[in-house]
């Protein structure tokens, strides 16, 4: 697994920074009282004013209350965190929980509360009081640092609930599903100027590649395929995208030779498992590489705001202008697949990817089906097709999208003529769509 995929794994899982966090606290626990006693007798009264000033018992009480009261703390206000999110997840869509478990505040936080707890405990253990085997000892820094911890920890568990009141609110996590998909469209579309490529690939016949196990295609290592498709000499090409489900033994790409050599059964198995190791799976799709995960979280939220038992369209319309300005913002990139080349210049890998055309389909067809029955969220389809038309007439890409819209202006005339409203609120719907063509 590279680099990126690391990260990416390890910023969706809550325990990396809350474990690194508790191994600090552990070593501080230790090597504090250690300092103490070594500067027990030499610090200055003004430091020493400030430090914790009580005998052994009643340090062993404090720490004792430390403890108790961070871990019963962190585990009632987790468990309340797990239950809103929860509720939140069952009226907007479950995949947004992603953008909760990603969230480096949360971790942050539960980092502070069980540091604090950690350290507590270990601090604990270095208090001796006064017996036969020796005199007592109170680490007044370590006891101290402790209190400090706790203090923090107030604070942030204050923090804490007024960001997550902020961060289940559905325009919060409308928000950072946008900021994540435009992060991952400008780093799989980088190239300005309009370009859909959507050529079959010519050649016929090469040898198909099964998928080496089921799951979700989360990420083509590029390098890695280049250099394969290099050092073997041959030709891929990728046959599915980022994000689709994958099944094992059923062939994922294809490939051929460029050298002349034949693709015999010794040669083909070795490139193709050589190859195939670029491919990465998971059980669930990524904003990684996927440029339409974040599209489908939106109208994720979109469905479930119109669904009957939710009823929600005013959501339903503000998740139409997120996705409507992502669409916008694809109008003067690069889209569709994508060719490879090597180091000295030769095509070496074709990837699939996501065309403009492609992903104006996946947002209309589930809008088609679900947004005409309200006239707000019907209007605001119009709308975005009207702005996706006029973004694409700034941008000079509106040739290449004429026919496309045309489309689905036709499909959104038919879904008005067939729709449950008013007469009066469909001539109005109409009459709006009439206003599209003025940017034609």
């Amino acid at each position: 697994m590279d680099g990126q995929s690391v990260r990416e794994s390890l910023r969706a899982q809550l325990w990396p920074i809350p474990l690194a966090a508790v191994l600090v606290a552990l070593v501080l626990g230790q090597v504090l009282p250690i300092l103490d006693e070594r500067l027990d007798d030499s610090m200055p009264a003004v430091v020493s004013g400030v430090l914790f000033g009580g005998g052994p018992e009643a340090a062993r009480s404090l720490l004792e209350t430390i403890a108790s009261s961070t871990i019963t703390v962190t585990s009632l206000t987790f468990s309340l965190t797990v239950v809103t999110l929860q509720l939140a997840s069952s009226q907007f869509s479950p995949r947004l929980l992603r953008t909760f478990t990603r969230d480096r505040f949360v971790h942050n936080t539960l980092a502070l509360f069980l540091a604090t707890f950690v350290f507590a405990l270990t601090v604990l253990r270095s208090i001796r009081v006064e017996s036969s085997a020796g005199a007592s000892f109170v680490p007044e820094i370590a006891v101290t640092t402790a209190f400090m911890l706790t203090v923090a920890s107030v604070v942030g568990l204050v923090l804490f609930l007024a960001h997550l009141a902020r961060q289940i609110r559905v325009e919060t996590m409308l928000r950072d599903v946008h900021r994540e998909t435009d992060r991952t469209l400008k780093r799989i579309y980088p190239d300005q100027g309009f370009k859909e490529d959507q050529e079959r690939l010519s050649r016929s016949g090469g040898l198909p590649l099964p998928a080496p196990r089921s799951g979700f295609l989360t990420k083509v290592d590029e390098e890695a395929l280049i250099a394969s498709a290099t050092r073997r000499a041959v030709f891929v090409c990728v046959d599915v995208t980022p994000g689709a489900s994958l099944i094992q033994g059923v062939p994922v790409a294809r490939m051929w030779s460029t050298n002349g050599a034949p693709l015999d059964d010794e040669r083909g198995a070795e490139a193709a498992k050589e190859v195939l190791a670029a491919f990465r799976t998971g059980f669930e799709r990524t904003s990684n590489q996927d440029p339409s995960f974040g599209l489908q979280q939106l109208l994720d939220v979109t469905d479930k705001a119109l669904s009957p038992g939710v009823n929600d369209p005013t959501t339903a319309v503000h998740a139409l202008s997120h996705i409507s300005a992502i669409l916008c913002s694809l109008t003067d990139r690069s889209t569709g697949p994508r060719t490879l080349t090597d180091g000295e210049g030769i095509t070496r890998v074709r990837l699939t990817l996501p065309a403009f055309t492609g992903l104006l389909e996946l947002v209309m067809d589930q809008l088609i089906t679900y947004a005409f029955n309200d006239p707000r969220t019907a209007a605001r389809t119009i709308d975005m097709l009207s702005e996706i038309t006029l973004s694409a007439a700034r941008a000079g890409s509106l040739a290449h999208l004429a026919t496309p819209l045309h489309a689905q202006v036709r499909r959104v005339r038919s879904s008005i003529d067939g729709s449950p409203l008013d007469s009066v609120i469909q001539q109005c719907l109409t009459d709006s769509l009439a206003g599209v063509k003025l940017w034609e």
